[in-house]
């Protein structure tokens, strides 16, 4: 049986949801929440096997909720279910440590599907968020620019070193290493981390 903890602001949703898990036999409710902080507190009390997370909250917004969520416990899986398909909210929420990005409009059977698929290891995206991966792949434009800590991983990657490496010389866990590399991959316009060893190789070079 696979336990859901749904976090939306709005009851109706929440209901909707609570109900829509009621129609399977293998999904069951392990709790509820319209509160970022208490979404936080439940998960790591209730230890639910998928938080559906929506991003538009009061207070403590998704993404953060999401990054804290999975700092406590690297091995938590967090599903993105909001009415928001923008390029800057899709990035955060998967950089957070998100596993998947679906929207509200999503039929009920893909929602259900996304559900298990991110508990099978998948990383279901609705096909607009899709769309705005491969478009910010694509054109990093004014997106290109790295953060501080994701130059530090990419350094790090080109110079050798393993995720758990990484994970252990940054303080950080290694499904945060894994969500900068999934940014940093998408802002580069590589697919793996030997892309982007080689892209920071040329950069080194065309510099000296």
């Amino acid at each position: 049986m696979i336990r859901v903890l749904i976090v939306d602001d709005h009851a109706i949703v929440r209901t909707g949801l609570a109900q829509l898990l009621g129609t399977t036999d293998d999904l069951e409710l392990a709790g509820a929440t319209g509160d970022g902080d208490e979404a936080v507190a439940l998960a790591a009390e209730l230890k639910p096997d998928v938080v559906l997370m929506d991003l538009s909250m009061p207070g403590t917004d998704g993404v953060t909720a999401t990054a804290r969520i999975v700092a406590q416990d690297p091995a938590a899986h967090v599903l993105v279910l909001t009415s928001f398909s923008d390029q800057a909210r899709i990035l955060d929420a998967l950089q957070a440590g998100a596993e998947g990005y679906l929207l509200k409009h999503s039929e009920p059977e893909v929602i259900l599907a996304g559900i298990r698929e991110v508990v099978a290891g998948g990383s279901p995206l609705d096909p607009k968020a899709a769309r705005v991966l491969l478009t910010n792949r694509r054109s990093p434009g004014p997106e290109f620019k790295l953060t501080g800590r994701e130059q530090e991983v990419l350094d790090m990657v080109a110079d050798g070193l393993p995720n758990k490496l990484i994970a252990r010389r940054m303080g950080i866990s290694e499904r945060t290493v894994k969500a900068h590399l999934t940014n940093i991959y998408q802002r580069l316009g590589v697919t793996d981390r030997t892309q982007a060893a080689l892209w920071v190789q040329r950069q080194r070079r065309a510099e000296q």
